[in-house]
């Protein structure tokens, strides 16, 4: 088969104004980045529409390292909608470039499931990423600035704990120095995270509007007086020019697929480290125009649909018709005990102990009040036997069942899939979505709800620096804030090791980080690193220039 890469170059593209139009947005609302992007302002939501269209989540298994494919069954779900005739649009994330050089490569699908331009939206895109960057750093500046100036005065700081960003994965700058030299500041410990964990890139995807961006980032807490009151980016003064380095970056980008569906792709936290969706806007601009809307959540279901329903979903007064579980047979098998390196190999075995993961996710997703259906993204290795032992595995459980083959075979081998969700859709009224707390209840209340009913531990511990900023921040009217926790993607639990569904574990809170312009509480667990380092033979190498054109970004 050809590359993702050969397949985006091969694909005829519609310029980006009549995938506009086909949508009935208005010529005047469409911002062109080139032939195949374009910006459509937020003042496009309509309200109306998006109470009236139907959103679909997706979301899956706990993943392997190489990932489940969330991204590209999203895409072909759209693809197969429109196959059989229905208005769907998809609502995305950017991707990082951290990813795309690192372990797993560019993020914009595959094979003919992509959403295209892929080398524009993999790299640079729409400077979206750069512009969070930027506006990050640019109060890391201003900060370090107003420090410089007021030492040893009344007005001086007692403690810094806004750090710097860049979207590259550099394990290097996770702890640094700065100011040191003579006339160049104060020196003090500092650090780095990727850009995807930055407050403002939180920031822009949960804000309404550009008054309500302004607001949040006024909020914003850098560090703490003498008397340990926060000390926020409104008491810096920056708030009017970190809102102007953002005025572009609010507006969703608009593009298509490899069948020319419409798609926004907009915003890009990590779901491990930061709430893991797209923005709200992007969301609510895409219900604006599409009957179905397609969106997706980071990792496994424990991480992104659960931040998904409890942090998006809450505060956007959003709530799905149907949520679908990725899962495929490499997925089970390592659940299941398989080793990484077989799990190309047929082993009925491992396949239906890794069963026992899927059903937790399934569980999980119906104590939502979510209708839930199982989705298997199928990969070339995957045999006719093991297919129909998942199929049967489901049906006797009661879970709907589909096979998605889009990666493969396009829209067409995602019409069945599409038929059994519109059907289910259809079948079934909404239900009102169930948090897993309540906005009133105690941080420590929710983390431990999050960690005991979604995760299944059995007891939650805190380190000395957590206990002491939930301490600090009891009287700060904080804690309605609902909770973002930061762990490892490959496990219920805080420990990567802790394959399939473990049991009778403990979790460790070794931070609390106050997002207050996100309205959020950050629980860091276990040995979770908000800056990712580069594995062992990084994507990079296989990137390079031939040609003219790019070759190794897939």
């Amino acid at each position: 088969m050809k590359t993702d890469i050969q397949i985006a170059r091969e694909t005829s593209l519609k310029p980006i104004q009549k995938i506009a139009a086909e949508l009935h947005i208005d010529a005047s609302s469409v911002i062109p980045y080139g032939f195949y992007t374009a910006k459509i302002p937020y003042t496009s939501i309509v309200p109306s529409c998006v109470e009236e269209h139907k959103l679909i989540l997706v979301t899956s298994m706990t993943p392997t390292k190489a990932g489940i494919g969330k991204t590209t069954v999203s895409i072909g779900l759209a693809l197969g909608l429109q196959k059989i005739g229905k208005n769907a649009v998809l609502a995305l994330r950017e991707p990082s470039l951290g990813p795309c050089f690192g372990m797993k490569g560019g993020a914009a699908g595959g094979g003919y499931a992509q959403v295209l331009p892929m080398e524009e939206i993999n790299l640079h895109f729409t400077g979206d990423f750069h512009a969070v960057t930027s506006a990050h750093n640019m109060i890391s500046a201003l900060l370090d600035n107003y420090v410089f100036r007021t030492q040893n005065t009344p007005q001086g700081l007692k403690k810094v704990v806004w750090k710097r960003v860049l979207d590259v994965n550099d394990r290097a700058l996770r702890s640094i120095v700065t100011g040191l030299g003579e006339g160049n500041g104060v020196p003090a410990e500092s650090g780095f995270d990727i850009t995807a964990a930055s407050e403002i890139m939180a920031i822009l995807c949960l804000a309404s509007d550009i008054d309500d961006l302004r607001r949040r980032i006024e909020k914003i807490i850098l560090g703490y007086r003498p008397d340990n009151t926060p000390f926020t980016v409104k008491d810096l003064g920056a708030a009017g020019a970190i809102t102007v380095l953002l005025k572009n970056a609010i507006n969703p980008n608009l593009v298509q697929t490899t069948e020319n569906t419409p798609a926004f792709v907009h915003g890009g936290p990590f779901a491990n480290i930061a709430h893991g969706c797209n923005s709200i806007i992007a969301t609510k601009t895409a219900l604006t125009y599409g009957d179905y809307v397609i969106t997706e959540a980071g990792f496994g279901a424990d991480l992104g649909a659960e931040k998904f329903f409890d942090i998006k979903c809450r505060k956007a007064g959003l709530a799905p018709a149907l949520t679908v579980l990725v899962v495929t047979t490499g997925g089970l098998k390592l659940h299941g005990g398989a080793q990484e390196a077989e799990l190309s190999k047929p082993n009925k075995e491992a396949l239906t102990r890794g069963f026992k993961n899927m059903d937790k996710h399934v569980e999980n997703m119906r104590t939502f009040g979510q209708t839930v259906l199982v989705v298997l993204n199928k990969y070339g290795y995957d045999t006719d036997e093991e297919i129909e032992c998942l199929r049967a595995y489901c049906r006797n459980t009661g879970v709907p069942f589909a096979v998605n083959s889009a990666f493969s075979d396009g829209g067409a081998g995602a019409t069945d899939f599409a038929r059994t969700v519109s059907g289910l859709i259809e079948a079934e009224p909404s239900k009102p979505l169930v948090f897993t707390y309540q906005d009133s209840d105690s941080i420590k209340t929710k983390i431990e709800k999050i960690c005991k009913q979604v995760y299944g531990a059995k007891t939650v511990t805190y380190h000395a620096d957590a206990e002491k900023m939930l301490k600090r921040i009891s009287t700060w009217g904080v804690d309605s804030y609902p909770v973002c926790i930061a762990k490892t993607q490959y496990s219920f639990s805080d420990d990567p090791k802790k394959l399939g569904v473990p049991e009778q574990f403990d979790m460790t809170v070794r931070e609390i980080i106050v997002n207050n312009g996100a309205e959020m509480i950050v629980a860091v667990m276990g040995d979770m690193m908000r800056m990712p380092g580069l594995p062992k033979e990084p994507q990079a190498l296989r990137i390079d220039l031939v040609n003219g054109y790019i070759d190794g970004l897939a």
